[in-house]
């Protein structure tokens, strides 16, 4: 039964990764130690670079499966929490380490966001839109991502920088203590809601769908849930979810690695230290930025907007809640407040979003901004 779910090809992508990971975590040490040389830093970024990109296509090919056996919004969550869960275990294991690191979650927010509502959403809506023109999503579903993006992301990153007696971007501990909550809370009702009742909104338009009522559309919904149910092999969908996290976790243990050979590149090419922090990013959000792509592609736009906006909203909803608990616990310093550069990108990005998704259909000159606001985040990074 399993030789016939698992493709030879993907026994083989799935044994050379961690063959490599293994490797890596064996001898590389040596290799990519202090005393790097120059050459060695090339070729461990080509070995691993090569290695993370076979393992990102490992993880769309199975998250496109699940999707497809789950329906949505149950496939795409599987990847999003798959990829935003490992984010927020790296992000903890840094802090519970030693030295101080204040702003890691700050920063790690903040670059996902520029990364995945501009760079992404930006290729999504280019290559879509060049392909077939005006491409048709749910509004409804995609503004509530909008609003959610707006309080968890000004809650998190623009409150701590005008908060009376701080102001310094530092949360107290019982500010500390009843933000976390809220999040949650807010996190959880949402995902509670769009699991169940208002599914719908997160699902590609039908036409007419919106002339059909409320309860017909969730009696539709349900009706299909049970077919899929019905006519799913559970032993599949239970062997194509050990081999997402098995594709997904190479790419989060040889990050590590990465970024040793990119801050090693990053000081002897004498670049800003923030870049290593977007390429590393980059690289761990890749399944989720090419799945993304691949449903633009396939004319599944909703589907695309739920991967990089449940993204942010995963992000935020998860990291910050968990930075500040660990910061409570360990004493250590805990930034939130962005710049007021970072501030402005910021509010540029929400409000595009809004306007991008306000109406029933994308336009490419949309994707193309998104991708203006993202250059202009690089630049910033070099000429700040």
């Amino acid at each position: 039964m399993i030789n016939t779910i698992i493709p030879t090809s993907t026994k083989i992508r799935l044994a050379l990764v961690w063959l490599i990971v293994g490797l890596f975590y064996t001898v590389g040490s040596s290799l990519l130690g202090e005393d790097m040389t120059q050459n060695a830093a090339i070729f461990g970024f080509i070995i691993l670079l090569a290695t993370i990109i076979a393992a990102s296509f490992g993880v769309v090919k199975e998250a496109d499966a699940l999707a497809h056996k789950l329906g949505e919004p149950y496939g795409t969550l599987i990847l999003t929490l798959s990829i935003v869960s490992i984010e927020v275990i790296l992000i903890s294991a840094v802090m519970l380490g030693p030295g101080e690191f204040p702003t890691i979650g700050k920063d790690s927010i903040f670059s996902v966001m520029m990364i995945i509502m501009n760079l992404v959403v930006g290729l999504c809506i280019l290559l879509g839109g060049l392909k077939y023109g005006e491409q048709e999503y749910n509004a409804q579903g995609t503004l509530t991502y909008i609003s959610m993006i707006i309080l968890l992301g000004g809650m998190s990153l623009l409150l701590p920088n005008v908060i009376i007696g701080s102001g310094n971007g530092i949360f107290t501990h019982t500010q500390a203590v009843i933000l976390s909550t809220l999040i949650v809370i807010l996190y959880v009702f949402f995902l509670a809601w769009q699991m169940k009742g208002y599914k719908h909104l997160y699902v590609q338009p039908v036409t007419g769908a919106m002339e059909i009522p409320f309860s017909q559309r969730n009696m539709d919904l349900s009706e299909n849930t049970q077919q899929i149910k019905s006519t799913g092999n559970n032993k599949e969908i239970i062997i194509r979810s050990i081999i997402l996290i098995a594709m997904i976790l190479p790419i989060v243990l040889l990050s590590h690695n990465m970024a040793k050979v990119v801050d090693f590149g990053i000081k002897a090419a004498n670049l800003p230290p923030l870049l290593g922090g977007v390429l590393i990013a980059i690289i761990v959000f890749t399944p989720e930025s090419i799945t993304a792509v691949k449903a633009a592609l396939n004319n599944e736009t909703q589907r695309a907007i739920n991967l990089c906006h449940g993204a942010f909203v995963s992000t935020v909803g998860l990291t910050v809640p968990a930075v500040l608990i660990i910061g409570l616990i360990t004493g250590k310093t805990v930034i939130f407040g962005i710049s007021p550069t970072e501030t402005i990108l910021f509010l540029i990005t929400v409000c595009l979003s809004f306007l991008t998704f306000f109406g029933k259909r994308t336009t490419p000159i949309s994707g193309v901004m998104h991708l203006a606001v993202f250059a202009i985040f690089l630049m910033l990074i070099f000429n700040p």
